[in-house]
């Protein structure tokens, strides 16, 4: 056994489309996250975990903090809120480009005053001036946050530098879970997420958000993995789009999602991609709760 370790979990928010997925990925150094441009890509939560030194991070990636009307965007909601009230520390990410009414709506929901750090992201896209500006805004509330860090993921501040300021809020404990893994997301939950990936990369912007995947077999063999999936959305019409002029839209979402898949276990995939229409499935609760996404 290790002495003297540190390990802890630390929930990463922020509003929809903030970079938190893609700020994971950079800070493991693997792909594991499904990022994508558009905003609300992320469901549930799920754990990615980092080493530094002698200290195990627990990463919670979460949906944007957002409110709509829909179920599912409540449940979205809930698993955000969850994160931040039962982790060590958490990382608050502010786009340098937002306005602060993003944090002050971040304070009103963090209802148990669960300590932060900000991290000021994107600031590679703006001059020094306006990094500069955006500093002084946060300013007025230092004494809400631990520290404030400017990052850019493409330029500056090291994957260590972050880790490190991470690491002196980790409370000193035997590490939580095996040091050589990166993740504790099972095999079929990845599957689901680089296919809806691979729908929001191949379809246009209404339809990411109408539709979801359900892994419905996976057949493991020494060379090859044969996996099932279903493509849910709520309208024909969608499921128009999904398929495509000749089935050309869904060949490119299987083949984008098997390549990204075959990328990570290293062997040969087989991916079989079914469509099916769900009336209204984001609005009803059992359906949501078939598909995994129980609400409160």
């Amino acid at each position: 056994m290790i002495k003297d370790t540190k390990s802890g979990f630390v929930a990463v928010v922020g509003r929809p489309n903030a970079g938190k997925s893609s700020l994971l990925n950079w800070l493991v150094g693997e792909k594991i996250a499904m990022v994508s441009h558009k905003a609300n890509a992320t469901r549930r939560r799920s754990k990615i975990i980092a080493l530094h030194k002698k200290t195990q991070i627990i990463f919670i990636d979460t949906p944007g903090i957002h409110e709509q009307e829909r179920l599912l965007n409540q449940f979205m909601l809930e698993e955000a809120l969850k994160a931040m009230g039962d982790c060590d520390l958490i990382l608050f990410l502010s786009p340098v480009t937002d306005k602060i009414d993003y944090y002050l709506d971040f304070l009103e929901k963090n209802s148990k005053s669960t300590p932060h750090i900000v991290l000021l992201t994107k600031t590679d896209q703006v001059k020094n001036d306006k990094v500069l500006k955006k500093i002084m805004e946060f300013s007025k509330y230092q004494d809400k946050f631990l520290s404030l860090v400017p990052v850019s993921i493409k330029k500056g501040v090291t994957q260590d530098y972050i880790l490190e300021e991470i690491s002196k809020y980790i409370p000193t404990h035997p590490y939580l879970y095996d040091p050589e893994i990166l993740t504790t997301e099972n095999m079929r939950d990845i599957y689901k997420e680089y296919i809806r990936e691979s729908i929001f990369e191949n379809t246009s912007e209404e339809i990411p958000y109408f539709a979801d995947v359900v892994i419905e077999s996976v057949d493991e063999e020494s060379e090859i993995e044969r996996i099932e999936a279903n493509i849910i959305v709520e309208k024909k019409s969608q499921k128009g789009i999904i398929i495509g002029k000749n089935g050309q839209t869904v060949k490119r979402i299987g083949r984008n999602a098997r390549e990204k898949i075959e990328k990570i276990l290293k062997k040969q995939v087989f991916l079989k991609l079914f469509v099916t229409v769900k009336p209204g499935w984001s609005q009803n609760r059992e359906l949501l709760k078939q598909m995994g996404y129980v609400l409160d």
